[in-house]
């Protein structure tokens, strides 16, 4: 999936995509949740117990808060 692709499903740029993937921006919670849904879709269809949760797809840095 591209980054444009990807950006259209959740409603943001290409560019942020970029940036989130660059570690250069940090997502909204909202932006998180719906990266990690589309990619849950695609990856695991309708198999629901191998569903990633955000933490799996985000790292929350300790240092940044």
């Amino acid at each position: 999936m591209s980054q444009k692709e990807l950006g259209d499903k959740v409603g943001v740029t290409r560019q942020t995509i970029n940036a989130l993937e660059n570690g250069r921006y940090n997502p909204s919670l909202f932006l998180a949740y719906e990266i990690t849904q589309v990619f849950n879709k695609m990856l695991f269809k309708g198999d629901r117990e191998q569903y990633f949760v955000m933490e799996d797809i985000f790292i929350l840095d300790d240092d940044y808060y």
